[in-house]
Order: structure tokens, then sequence, then C-alpha cells
């Protein structure tokens, strides 16, 4: 394993850090919040210093890394900016230990939305900024992740290949680049609508632009205690619910739009979530909920957000947890099994049945009915990663519940964890105080946020590939 070459892409990733300290640093003098401004001039210095560190040292090494050193990029990438982000926490004057600034900076960078603080309200608004932006480059970073790494054929766990259907040109080396900046385009594009339209909608500016960098990275961390201080009107409803769609369907969506090349055929995993969506509302539709409150919870469980208008008293906890599993497309920033491995194991299995009712029926193998087939691999994948999920949530739970939180909050509290979703009223699980946790407790929350966002099965290839050396 060539560590040169993973610094050298290991320094990219610091320098984002770098210009949203500067940012806040603009904002911080701006807005004259001179008490917290020294945090980020340090932050500033610490990630300019370690990128440019790593780049000296690994800017001479060959730029081709195998599979395995892309997953350890990876990991690494999130510890590495965990840390840098958790500075401005661990410097403020809250009062924070340096293991729960760790942990409220995995929870923004895999879009999970626990948080070690109470009284938001009371924050400094430059560290509202600070966590809302974390969400917000971790959302880039993971699209970067899921399109350039993720879509290697060496082992195609995330199965990128059946969300779309056109030439797969990310692991070109002549336009890597290109097709990076594109990301970054599209991703800052999208941000700058969402803005816009709460902006438009009458919701404050400050309000706005964090809960525009929680909604584009299916992230759950909010500037307020609730949603429903910023949320209220059915058109600001209606803007919440068009951004959740967002982060929940294929990210090619947006690319083939850029391109002006929008086929059906290569989005149909697209439709069947919007037709699950409906299905799931319609289901619970003539409960005593607002019908706008409802498409709210349903697709904010689908995209792993967790974000909801509903109150605590609902007896549909449990319903919103199942969804949440499910999770969006396989090229998004939503966690979960994914609605296509479900697909997959469901069709895999009816075939099975039909072949053993009738052993000389032809059988499709199609996906969604388009020209792409299921293999033999993808039943393979889908079927350990959805062992995998029910292992992790086992070992995770295992681990909570020894912690004086009951067993049932351990459980919910594994499932919201491996699906990177906040702990909203939705399942019932708001008044949980993370900062009280067992140190146990919140190193392995910190551990399987990362899983959650990148599956068990990587770091199994990464064991793999250490003890057998293959």
């Amino acid at each position: 394993m060539n560590f040169k070459r993973i610094s050298f892409y290991l320094s990219l990733f610091c320098f984002p850090v770098s210009f949203l300290s500067f940012i806040n640093i603009l904002y911080a003098s701006y807005f004259d919040f001179f008490l917290s401004v020294n945090t980020y001039f340090i932050t500033l210095s610490v990630s300019l210093i370690i990128g440019l560190s790593l780049f000296y040292y690994g800017k001479k090494s060959p730029k081709n890394i195998n599979f395995i050193e892309q997953l350890v990029l990876i990991i690494c990438t999130y510890f590495l900016i965990s840390v840098l982000i958790s500075i401005p926490f661990f410097l403020s004057n809250y009062q924070v230990t340096f293991l729960n600034s760790i942990f409220e900076s995995i929870s923004g960078l895999t879009g999970t939305g626990f948080s070690i603080f109470k009284d938001i309200k009371y924050l400094d608004p430059t560290l509202i900024l600070w966590r809302s932006s974390s969400q917000w480059v971790g959302g880039l970073f993971f699209l970067f992740f899921l399109l350039i790494i993720f879509s290697n054929k060496s082992f195609n766990f995330k199965m990128t290949n059946l969300s779309y259907s056109g030439e797969n040109i990310f692991n070109s080396e002549s336009n890597i680049k290109d097709n990076l900046l594109k990301i970054f385009i599209i991703y800052s594009v999208l941000s700058i609508v969402i803005l816009s339209l709460l902006n438009l909608s009458g919701v404050r500016l400050f309000n706005s632009l964090n809960l525009t960098m929680t909604l584009i990275s299916g992230g759950g961390f909010l500037p307020i205690e609730n949603l429903s201080k910023i949320i209220s009107t059915n058109f600001q409803k209606v803007i919440l619910i068009f951004s959740l769609i967002i982060s929940l369907l294929n990210f090619y969506l947006f690319f083939n739009i850029l391109n002006k090349n929008i086929l059906i055929k290569d989005h149909k995993e697209d439709l069947y979530l919007i037709i699950l969506s409906i299905i799931f509302c319609c289901l619970i539709y003539f409960n005593d909920y607002n019908g706008l409150d409802i498409i709210i919870s349903v697709t904010s469980s689908l995209a792993n957000s967790g974000l909801t208008l509903m109150k605590s008293d609902n007896n549909l906890s449990l319903y919103f947890l199942l969804i949440t599993i499910i999770g969006g497309s396989l090229i998004s920033n939503s966690s979960g099994i994914k609605l296509t491995r479900f697909y997959i194991l469901l069709k895999i299995t009816s075939l099975e049945i039909i072949k053993l009712i009738s052993p000389n029926s032809i059988i499709n193998k199609t996906i969604y009915g388009s020209d792409k087939k299921i293999s033999d691999d993808h039943v393979k994948i889908s079927f350990l990663i959805f062992i995998s999920f029910f292992l992790s949530l086992f070992i995770l739970s295992s681990f909570l519940v020894v912690d004086n939180i009951g067993f049932e909050k351990s459980f919910k509290l594994s499932i919201l964890t491996l699906t990177n979703t906040v702990n909203s009223e939705m399942f019932n699980m708001q008044n949980l105080n993370f900062s009280d946790l067992l140190t146990s407790s919140k190193i392995s929350l910190i551990l399987f946020m990362i899983i959650g966002k990148i599956e068990l099965i990587s770091i199994f290839l990464i064991f793999r590939k250490i003890l057998f050396k293959d």
C-alpha cells in the first residue's frame, strides 16, 4: 500500500476546510463576532499546514491508486477532516471535550445530525454556520467518493452501474478533473437554487443558508431547535419537499440535465422512488396529520435526513424507521440499504420461486425493465450488504444497551446511526442527550456513523487485503 499516493489525494480534501474557515472569518468579522474569530484562524492555519505538507509528501508519487487504497483514502479523509472541523468546537467557549468535538464533526461530515449541543439558539452564529457547512462539505466529498471511487469496477458494491447506462467516464485520468468540477458546480448550483427558494418563501436568510446546507447533503443539523420555527407556511413546506426529493434522487439526473441528455430509461430507479414515496404517504394519509407534513416526513425518511414537522406524540416512529432503512437512490447522499438492493433481492427470490413451480419458464433478470441485467455478483453483493447491515445493527445495539438509555432507544439509535438519520421527533428520540452518553457509546457511534456511510463491506475488504495480502 503506497501511502505517498494516498497522502497526495488526502491533502486535496484539507483545502476546502481552509476555504470554509476563511468564509467564517469574514462572517465573524463582518458581524463583529470577534470572540470566536481566532478559532477559525487556527483552523485555517492548521488545515493549510497539514494540506500543504501532505501535498508536498505525495506530489511526486504515481497518481493512480488501487481500489483498496481508495477505500483507505476515504476512511482517512473522514478521520482527518473531522479533526480539522472539530477545532472550532473544541476551542469554543462552550467547554466541549475533544471527543465531543470529534463526535459533532463526524456527525456533520456523514450527514447524520446527532448533536452534543442542547440549546442551539444560544450558540455563537459562526459555530452554527460551521456545523451546517460541515454537512455541506461532507455531502460534496461523498459524491466525489461515490462517482469517482465507488464506481470502480474492481468491486462495485455500491452498484452504481445499475443506476446509469451511459458511458462510464468517471475513472478516466484524462477527464477526472473535469468531472470533479462538474460535481462541484452542480452541487453548488442546486444549493443556490434551494437557498433562493427558501429565501423567497420568507425564511430568514441565516436560517435559509443553514437549512440549505442541511437539505442538499441529506443532513440533520438545524440552526434552531425545531424545524417548525423555520417552516410554517404551505409554500415553505412545498419547497422543503422539493429540496428533500433532490437529495434522495440520482445525482446523475442532474449530470444528464447539464448534458441535455435526459432518458427515462436511465432513471427508472428515481421513478420507483417517487412512486414508493406516494405509496408510503397514502398508507398513513388518513391519520390525523397534515398532508404536507406526512409528505415531508416520508421523503425525509427516504432521504435519510430525519427532518420533520410532526410532533413526538405520533405513533408512527417504527413506520418511519423502516422507511429510513430503505434509503434513496444508489447515487445520492442518502444512506440505508437502498431501494435497488431490495428490488434485486425481492426479484431474484420471486424468480427462484417461479423456477421451482415452473422450471421451463423464461426468466427475466432485467432491472426496472431496462436493458441492464441482474448478475450473480449483484445478487451476492445485495445479500451481503443486507446481512452486514443487520450485523452492524446487532453489534452497535450491543454496545449501546450497556449505556443507560434502554433497549428500545438503543435499537432505534442504532438504525438511525447506520442510516445517518437525525434523531428527530419523528422517531420519538429528540430528548436523547448525546453529551451524557458513555465514552464507549460515543466512540461506537462515531465508528458506525462512518460505517453507515461507506458500508461495512468496505472495512471487510481492507481487512482481507491486509490479512491475505492478495
